[in-house]
């Protein structure tokens, strides 16, 4: 038996327990790991919610990445050992002290980074490769703006992009937010409470534009994003904080040429998520281990304490990383 934190009922924080469960058995072609750290993203809360249902076949326990070693490999799986240290995407299963993945979502810890560490890298730089690079072709020398820049998802990004190339801008919503992403490698942080990114952004472009920008929030940034980018810009949607359902006017789209995309990650197919991990594990493990890129870790909370953990984040108090420390 292991334990894991479990949903009572869809709702607040207070429905996060700690109950035991069996261990789980890894299939043929996934690897069993004894979990030392698992990263807290918002898909968490939102599944918490009753809002965001795991993909079917996935495991109910929250959890999206972990660090730990590998305890057992499935019969198919060629490449990895017991006790190898490792991070990994899962779909679900974090949230304990065992949990099963697919070996092909698998990565090395990258040399230098301990297991927090670790912990926070598999959705923040699966999600940032996949849609800055994938989806939104970033190129060097582009203008690039992440909306929610000292969230996880931001502060890898801003650090992505800058270390491609790219000039880089982000949004955030205190004094010290926005100095965080300027650290990070941003050339300006908006304060979105108080400066308006359109304007900002065109003054700091010579009124041409941004060619690329990542967005979370939706609700209104929709229609002033698509005032933002510059003729041919791109906006790839990864999700909708503040609403999905919005009017606009798609007339810019046409007359700037835009392209406006997005993608969710959970739900797609291994076999993608293995091309993510092979071009993260090429071109971007070497810039982390050269430390030119490195997770941002903002809090350490033990397991046993994930409401605490959700509280923080749906306080929007942190900057970078929430990661959850599974006692050994």
């Amino acid at each position: 038996m292991m334990k894991a934190i479990e949903i009572s009922q869809p709702g607040g924080s207070e429905v996060l327990r700690l109950v035991n469960r069996e261990i789980p058995t890894p299939n043929h072609d996934e690897l069993l790991i004894k979990v030392s750290a698992v990263g807290v993203n918002r898909p968490d809360i939102l599944q918490r919610e009753g809002k965001y249902p795991p993909p079917p076949g996935a495991s109910d326990i929250l959890g999206l990445e972990v660090s730990g070693i590998v305890c057992k490999v499935g019969e198919l799986v060629q490449g990895h050992v017991e006790g190898e240290q490792i991070c990994a995407l899962v779909t679900g299963g974090g949230y304990a002290e065992y949990c099963t993945v697919p070996a092909a979502q698998v990565l090395p810890v990258p040399s230098g980074l301990d297991m927090i560490e670790a912990a926070a890298l598999p959705e923040a730089f699966f999600t940032v490769w996949t849609n800055v690079f994938d989806r939104g072709n970033l190129q060097s020398g582009e203008c690039f703006l992440v909306h929610g820049g000292s969230s996880g998802i931001g502060t890898t990004a801003i650090q992505l992009a800058r270390a491609f190339g790219a000039r880089v801008f982000a949004t955030a919503g205190s004094a010290d937010k926005c100095k965080a992403c300027n650290q990070l490698g941003a050339e300006r942080t908006i304060n979105y409470k108080q400066e308006d990114f359109v304007k900002i952004t065109k003054g700091l472009t010579d009124g041409v534009g941004l060619n690329l920008i990542l967005d979370m929030v939706g609700g209104d940034y929709l229609q002033r994003n698509f005032s933002a980018l510059a003729p041919e810009g791109r906006l790839v949607q990864i999700a909708f904080l503040e609403g999905s359902n919005v009017k606009v006017n798609l007339m810019p789209i046409m007359l700037k040429k835009l392209t406006f995309t997005g993608a969710t990650l959970r739900s797609r197919p291994v076999e993608e998520k293995a091309q993510i991990a092979d071009a993260l594990k090429k071109r971007v493990w070497p810039l982390i281990e050269s430390a030119r890129v490195r997770p941002v870790i903002d809090s350490v909370i033990p397991l046993a304490n994930a409401h605490k953990a959700h509280e923080r984040m749906e306080a929007s108090e942190h900057i970078g990383k929430i990661v959850l420390r599974v006692e050994p």
